[in-house]
């Protein structure tokens, strides 16, 4: 009996160990996996406290979260839905608006978002966000959004610096993705688009794809 006993405990202490180990790898690829970059460039309208988005009229309120992959074909149809009046909210500065653009498609969509984020720069984020859904291909990663056409379709809204190009070429803003994507994951944000409101979810279902919807849920938290 006393044999039995020794090789029971022997195994449970075996089973605990192999749990722990478990447990601590877990931990350990759940540690990498949220780090972010801390050596990464960042756009100057970029708030790390915001979740590394990039933030338009940081002084007004309400606050809303927009979670969106350029590559992302929901995505794009929230923005021809619901992106004029968002983007007149944005002129009027009656919100915070925060944009979180995720790249979970591929490297199409870290090109595009460094395209985004150097439009930042150029004081012109809101006409090249618009833009990049207006001309999202029709399949992901097929070739089609390289640097050159960034660079065209930001002459196309206006941008003629060398200084956007030379940000484009560079890929001056590509490690910066891997902060937005860190922070959204601690977030709890999982898919795209996404939309938060002082923190609260929209409801997919029923705000996102009907604009009278959206303007309402907007106005219910503040935005007049």
């Amino acid at each position: 009996m006393a044999t039995n006993s020794g090789a029971d405990k022997g195994t449970r202490n075996l089973v605990i160990v192999m749990v722990l180990f478990i447990v601590a790898v877990g931990v350990i690829f759940s540690l990498i996996s949220s780090r972010s970059n801390s050596t990464a460039a960042i756009p100057a309208a970029v708030s790390e406290a915001d979740g590394y988005g990039i933030v338009l009229n940081p002084e007004s309120t309400p606050k809303i979260d927009v979670y969106v992959d350029y590559q992302c074909p929901a995505c794009r149809s929230f923005e021809l839905i619901n992106g004029k009046y968002l983007n007149e909210v944005i002129e009027a500065k009656k919100a915070k608006v925060v944009f979180h653009p995720m790249t979970f498609i591929g490297p199409e969509s870290i090109l595009a978002a460094n395209a985004a984020a150097c439009s930042a720069d150029e004081n012109r984020f809101v006409a090249m966000n618009l833009a990049l859904f207006q001309n999202q291909p029709s399949g992901e990663n097929t070739g089609k959004w390289q640097n050159p056409f960034f660079i065209e379709l930001g002459k196309s809204i206006g941008i003629n610096s060398t200084t956007f190009e030379s940000c484009v070429n560079d890929g001056k803003y590509v490690d910066w993705t891997t902060n937005v994507a860190s922070a959204s994951a601690k977030a709890d944000v999982n898919s795209t688009p996404t939309v938060l409101i002082n923190g609260k979810p929209l409801d997919r279902n029923t705000q996102y794809g009907d604009p009278a919807n959206f303007k309402a849920a907007l106005e219910a938290a503040g935005v007049k």
